[in-house]
């Protein structure tokens, strides 16, 4: 087991867009820091990201290791794997220890780890995820713009996303799966041009990843070209809540001004803060992170 006794500045928990873009700034600063990643993105289904000036259409993978190689160009070190447990020592630093057994201290802590999606329970959905079946019409909706769309959530939230398809099709279709929906909402969406199942959904049948229809248990199958889900969200690791982080009612991580937590030292960037869930916002806030973090370090050092 190898110990860095001297520290670092700062560790970087998570390797997606928000840590790369954190440790890019942070190395820029000439920091000291370190970089561990799961290798698990929210998006790895996805076959491209979208909305990300001079990088619309790219691959995920091809995004993260161009990322990676322009970190490399400062030596920052980057370990694979997880952080496994993390606490704040009584000097305000930080001693994390990672699932091969290395252990590294830090000064300040960076968490990037993003979210995991709750997927459906669904017969033929992993067949067709990333595919034409999505998590984020902002990122997806555009290449299935005037299709027949489906809004895939329980009771609720299938309405809320139906209403934001409209802005990309006007052949939408709310799908409950068998969850209760508030009479108001009925009238919205059917006001709005939206039709709505409430049948519990069997199965989806596609093929080569293309959908082609919804089949109810008990009810005639409903004809789609994409579909589009809203369901509940968690963090992808538990270290926020160990250290005693302030966390909304699903788990994901209160921020303050400049991506700072209640716990001083820790700071939060990217889906698991909640905010705009796209690629390009979880880089500026790694961005944003890193230059609160550098002048967090800078006012301690010249007290």
């Amino acid at each position: 087991m190898k110990t860095f006794e001297d520290g670092f500045d700062v560790l970087i928990v998570g390797g997606g867009p928000a840590g790369l873009s954190a440790g890019l700034i942070l190395a820029r600063c000439r920091r000291r820091i370190i970089l561990v990643d799961a290798g698990k993105p929210r998006n790895a289904p996805s076959k491209k990201l979208s909305g990300y000036l001079t990088r619309d259409g790219i691959s995920p993978s091809e995004f993260l290791e161009l990322g990676r190689q322009e970190l490399s160009r400062y030596d920052v070190p980057i370990r694979s794997g997880s952080v496994t447990s993390v606490r704040r020592t009584a000097d305000g630093r930080f001693e994390a220890t990672l699932d091969s057994g290395e252990e590294l201290r830090s000064r300040r802590l960076l968490l990037a780890t993003g979210v995991r999606d709750t997927l459906p329970d669904i017969d033929g959905f992993h067949d067709l995820y990333g595919i034409s079946v999505h998590h984020c019409p902002y990122c997806d909706g555009w290449e299935h713009r005037d299709r027949r769309l489906v809004a895939y959530g329980l009771g609720e939230p299938a309405i809320g996303l139906s209403l934001l398809l409209r802005r990309w099709s006007d052949k939408v279709v709310a799908c409950t799966d068998g969850a209760p929906v508030r009479p108001e909402s009925i009238v919205q969406a059917r006001s709005n041009g939206i039709d709505i199942r409430f049948e519990s959904i069997q199965r989806l049948e596609g093929r080569d990843g293309r959908l082609r229809e919804i089949v109810f248990a008990d009810a005639e199958p409903l004809a789609a070209d994409a579909l589009f889900f809203n369901t509940s969200q968690r963090s992808q690791c538990d270290l926020a809540k160990s250290l005693g982080c302030e966390l909304t009612a699903d788990g994901c991580v209160v921020t303050e001004h400049s991506q700072s937590t209640c716990v001083p030292g820790v700071y939060a960037a990217g889906d698991d803060d909640k905010d705009v869930q796209l690629v390009i916002v979880a880089a500026g806030e790694g961005a944003t992170a890193a230059v609160a973090i550098n002048k967090d370090l800078m006012r301690e050092d010249t007290k």
